[in-house]
Formats: C-alpha cells, sequence, structure tokens
C-alpha cells in the first residue's frame, strides 16, 4: 500500500519535524540526518524538491534533493545543491531516508519516481546525481530503465569497535606490526612533552574555538602545500558553525583536542550518530613532526580508543584511500557517485559529452581526506 510522491517547488525547512520523526524510525548515517540535511536548506536547496514514500499516511522514505536546470535540462541532486560552493562540504553515507525493516525494493521505486518526466522537469533530459552512496543503490538503480554512469569509487575505511568488543581483542593487536611500531613510538616520544590527554569540547563556545584552532592548523599546512585547503572558503566555514550550532547540544559533534603536556598535537572535528563516530576533519602541529612523532595517527589512535570504551560500534574513516586510513583501519566498504538518466540522455553526442565533462574525471575527494597524519 505504499504510495510514492513527488513534491516539487516546496520549502525545505517545512519537512523538519517530518525529517526528525522518520528518522527515529530509521538508522540512517549522519549525513541523512536532519541535522545535515537541513543545514542551510534555504541556501542549499533554492529549488527543492522532495521525495515521499508513504504507508497508510506515515512516511516510511523521505528524499531531498535540489532542481539544477543547464541549458533545457534538469539535473536532480540527491542531498546536495550543484552549487560547488556548498557541494565542497561533501556528502558521503548517502541515500534516501527509510525506516527500518522496509524492503530494498523501496529505493529503487523512489529513484524511478525522481526520474519521471513532469511538466517542471522535461523527460529524457532529466538526470539524477547521486554522491556517496553505497553498493546497494548501484542494484536498484541498474534495476529500472534507465542507464547508470558510475563517476567515482571511493574505499570508505572503518574501524569495527564492536566486533573488537565483542571477541575481547585489543585494537592494538588487529593493526600490521608495523602500524604498532609507529604509534608506540609515537606515543613514547610524545610523552617525553608530558602526559597525553584527549579533551572534547564542553559547549557550542568551546566547540566553535576548536573548530577554529583545527582550521588555522589545516590551513597551514595547505598553504604550505600550494593547495587552497577546505577552509578557504567562506561557505564552508558558515556551514560548518551553523552545523556546530545545530548538532553539538544534542550530541552530535565531537571537536577533539589532543596534547602532550603543554603541546597541542591537533584537533579532530568528528559527527556522532547512532553508535557510530565520523572523522570528517582535522587540523594537526607538524612542527615537530618527523619520522618518530605522528600527530594524525596518535590523535586518532586517543579518538578511537576513546569510542571503543564509550561502547560506540564503529569509527568510520569516511571515502579516500589515504595510507593512515588503510593502517588504523579494521574493515572497509565502497562509497560510489552515480548518474542516472533515461537511455535517450546517453545518446552518441551527449555520452560523449558526458564523458568529457563527468566520465574520465573522479569525483574530488571528501574533505574528510584533507589533513593527513
Amino acid at each position: 500500500m505504499i504510495e510514492i510522491e513527488i513534491l516539487d517547488a516546496i520549502d525545505p525547512s517545512e519537512f523538519g519535524d517530518a525529517w526528525r520523526d522518520l528518522e527515529s524510525r530509521s538508522d540512517g548515517s549522519f549525513f541523512q540526518s536532519w541535522a545535515w540535511v537541513g543545514c542551510l536548506a534555504a541556501e542549499r536547496f533554492p529549488d527543492a524538491v522532495l521525495v515521499r514514500a508513504q504507508d497508510r499516511g506515515v512516511s516510511v522514505a523521505l528524499g531531498l534533493c535540489n532542481r539544477r536546470r543547464r541549458r533545457g535540462r534538469c539535473d536532480l541532486l540527491l542531498n546536495e545543491s550543484g552549487d560547488p560552493a556548498y557541494d565542497a562540504v561533501f556528502v558521503e553515507h548517502n541515500g534516501f531516508l527509510i525506516e527500518q525493516d522496509r524492503p530494498e525494493w523501496l529505493a529503487a521505486d523512489c529513484l524511478r519516481a525522481l526520474l519521471r518526466p513532469s511538466g517542471r522537469t522535461p523527460w529524457p533530459r532529466r538526470r539524477l546525481i547521486l554522491s556517496g552512496i553505497p553498493d546497494s543503490y548501484i542494484a536498484a538503480a541498474r534495476g529500472g530503465p534507465s542507464r547508470v554512469a558510475v563517476r567515482a569509487t571511493q574505499p570508505a575505511p572503518f574501524v569495527d569497535l564492536r566486533a573488537l568488543r565483542q571477541t575481547g581483542r585489543e585494537y592494538l593487536a588487529a593493526l600490521s606490526t608495523n602500524t604498532r611500531y609507529q604509534l608506540a613510538r609515537s606515543r613514547r616520544r610524545y610523552g617525553e612533552l608530558g602526559p597525553l590527554a584527549l579533551h572534547r569540547a564542553g559547549s557550542v563556545a568551546e566547540a566553535l574555538a576548536f573548530l577554529g584552532h583545527l582550521s588555522d592548523l589545516h590551513q597551514r599546512y595547505w598553504t604550505g602545500r600550494g593547495e587552497a585547503g577546505a577552509f578557504a572558503s567562506p561557505v564552508f566555514r558558515q556551514f560548518h558553525r551553523a552545523l556546530i550550532e545545530r548538532a553539538f547540544p544534542g550530541g552530535g559533534i565531537d571537536l577533539l583536542r589532543i596534547s602532550a603536556g603543554a603541546h597541542v598535537l591537533g584537533y579532530l572535528y568528528n559527527f556522532h550518530h547512532r553508535h557510530t563516530a565520523y572523522a570528517y576533519q582535522s587540523g594537526f602541529d607538524y612542527s615537530l613532526a618527523g619520522a618518530q612523532l605522528k600527530p594524525g595517527l596518535t590523535s586518532h589512535h586517543l579518538a578511537i580508543e576513546r569510542y571503543l570504551q564509550q561502547g560506540l560500534d564503529r569509527y568510520d574513516f569516511l571515502a579516500g584511500a589515504s595510507r593512515y586510513k588503510q593502517s588504523l583501519a579494521t574493515g572497509s566498504t565502497t562509497l560510489h557517485w552515480l548518474d542516472i538518466a533515461p537511455d535517450a540522455y546517453f545518446r552518441p553526442w551527449h555520452r560523449l559529452v558526458h564523458a568529457v565533462r563527468n566520465g574520465s574525471r573522479l569525483a574530488p575527494l571528501p574533505a574528510s581526506d584533507a589533513s593527513p597524519p
């Protein structure tokens, strides 16, 4: 009895209550929470489209898109704006917000509903853009009449804290001999400066102050390498200040300061949602770093041990194949960046243009990959 409808020209803020209600009945990621999706929603979704599936009048699936029109074509972007400035915040573990225990075909039906022709979105010049989605969406997308173009695929390493706790295995025992050696040496050398400590910001004001210090360290590293750095964008900074103000009071944000005595190694900016910590961004002091001092590895190690003690299930490094993620992770999943459109969209000429513009270029690495330890 599930009915799926598309709501055009909506005000996203009007659906906050419905979204949070469904969120309480789902097991979505932080990037599917209203804290993230609803942050600066008016700016990020100026031409919003909502897909809603209802069972006897109760919402069981929701998806918020922005519509982008260009030269007679229309793109629908799930949980993105199509504006590079706003999309630089990088959505990952993306998808429709779906009630627990609903059948797998519901996501496929929501995809097909978004691709159907409508008065405001011409057919066949409609494309659905999905970023940072799991494997299941590839099967869902390919089950319909449309064609799927994979723009990028990235590993998403993680530490399975739940498995470590269930087996009674120590975290370090799950790592390679070389990684254990580097961690032990780095902790020993930092310990010479004073006791290692991890401190979580205790208020919104302190969290924003930590973010400022993190961004300074982050920018110092990347500008020193001739790169702009994530925090060079005022939109990026605006989004995350707003996100902290929205999500920190409810425990959705962890800003962590790692220090050895009076020396600050760096800061971690993590999301905390449904027993998962997402390692989103970081900034480290490399002034003492070298072959023996590893501020990033040491900081993540302390955070992982803390979350393990707190009973979390997963420490998610998000997308990217950075060496430090592979060294510290105990498992990995895969995220994809897809374009879905009817076959006519990919006519020979359109296919060539699409390949030149998208297919030959991987999606940029997420912001979580921006500060290697």
